[in-house]
């Protein structure tokens, strides 16, 4: 029975969420069950609150109140959906977790790392991923992704390009401050190889 909780990160356009699609399809085919969730969301009350948290219409949202919305919806999330799936010996493959808040709250927003990790403590305790997959692509690069792909964008999309590189240093410094669980992948590579690299990393997990 695999029990494994693994994250992905990364700015915006890293293409994590292309990627984790085709991590489930690797699983399937090695008889691995698992599961795609997201954050925020991955249930009803937490896909609520991230109606809430990006909706274009809040630009009014003070940093603070934005970073305890991230908190509540994980802390839902991971008790309602997380654990019982774990404890079934489901491997999860999350869109975001807890390393999103560090970077786009705590480092980015100016609240500090630790800061919102005491918040976030208070909702899902001690626990970590097993793993975190970080696709390291640069902010230009990643914005010009976003809008090339005409995907609908959210307000955190547009936030200046100043913030965003802001939170790619705050994901810098969480990989130098957990290099045993984070994992980093070029993501300037071209897709294949971005998956085949991630896939590498997840092997001796399994």
């Amino acid at each position: 029975m695999t029990k494994l909780f693994i994250t992905f990160e990364g700015p915006e356009g890293s293409g994590k969420t292309s990627v984790i699609k085709h991590v489930k399809r690797y699983l399937t085919t090695h008889h691995i069950n698992s599961i795609i969730t997201r954050e925020p969301g991955g249930i009803k009350i937490s896909e609520a609150i991230r109606d809430i948290i990006l909706d274009k219409n809040n630009t009014e949202m003070d940093a603070h109140t934005e970073a305890l919305l991230f908190a509540a919806s994980r802390s839902q999330h991971f008790h309602e959906k997380i654990v019982p799936e774990l404890e079934k010996g489901t491997l999860i493959l999350c869109d975001r977790f807890l390393d999103s808040s560090l970077a786009y709250q705590g480092y980015a927003r100016n609240l500090g790392i630790d800061k919102v990790l005491s918040i976030n403590k208070f909702g899902i305790g001690d626990h970590l991923p097993d793993l975190t997959i970080f696709i390291d692509v640069p902010p230009e690069v990643g914005l010009k992704r976003v809008f090339a792909n005409q995907r609908e964008t959210d307000r955190l999309d547009l936030e200046t390009l100043a913030f965003h590189k802001k939170v790619y240093e705050g994901y810098q410094l969480l990989a130098k401050r957990f290099p045993k669980r984070i994992k980093i992948v070029d993501g300037t590579q071209s897709k294949k190889a971005v998956i085949a690299d991630t896939i590498e990393l997840i092997k001796p997990y399994l």
